[in-house]
């Protein structure tokens, strides 16, 4: 990519980002006892933090309709702790940056990578494991287009022989802004 590319899409994702969402909120979701699961965040992406962990699950992303326009744009961070739910629903706006953070899991098993089932709307940019055993996925969301796609991310055993399963699943729809006139 020529560096001129870059920055012109640089300039977009962060045009997008100053724009905000028209329902005036924070957040995109949270749970009940107040840790959000789905935190928009704007400026530059920063290192991953530690996020507080509560008794109770976190509550899973709203799934607004492809209408709505409750669509979370810019930067936001979905975040699975142990005990949440293994499917969850975002509804997103054309060229938003998606970091999925898997925090380490309770049995055996270890995140192995993350998949997109359609990387045309939905495409993993980066993926890494902490030591900790946590993960970090970036994902981007087409630029102009609007579909969906199934992002999962399998699980494993590291001395056991055989696939990894599907331990998480999230469904991403990516909705076009709507046009005037």
């Amino acid at each position: 990519m020529r560096w001129w590319t870059g920055a012109w899409v640089l300039a977009a994702v962060l045009a997008l980002a100053a724009c905000g969402s028209s329902d005036g909120g924070g957040r995109a979701s949270g749970s009940p006892s107040g840790s959000p699961s789905t935190e928009p965040t704007s400026g530059t992406p920063a290192p991953p933090s530690p996020t507080p962990s509560s008794s109770a699950p976190s509550a899973s992303a709203a799934s607004p309709s492809p209408s709505a326009t409750g669509c979370v744009a810019g930067l936001t961070r979905v975040t699975v702790e142990p005990g949440d739910p293994v499917q969850r629903r975002l509804c997103v706006r054309p060229g938003t940056v998606i970091s999925l953070v898997l925090r380490p899991r309770v049995d055996d098993k270890r995140w192995t990578d993350v998949r997109s089932s359609a990387p045309v709307f939905v495409v993993v940019t980066g993926w890494r494991v902490d030591a900790d055993g946590t993960a970090h996925a970036t994902l981007r969301s087409a630029g102009t287009r609007g579909g969906s796609a199934r992002v999962t991310a399998p699980a494993k055993a590291p001395d056991v022989a055989g696939a990894a399963r599907v331990a998480f699943t999230l469904d991403v729809t990516v909705t076009p802004y709507p046009r005037e006139g």
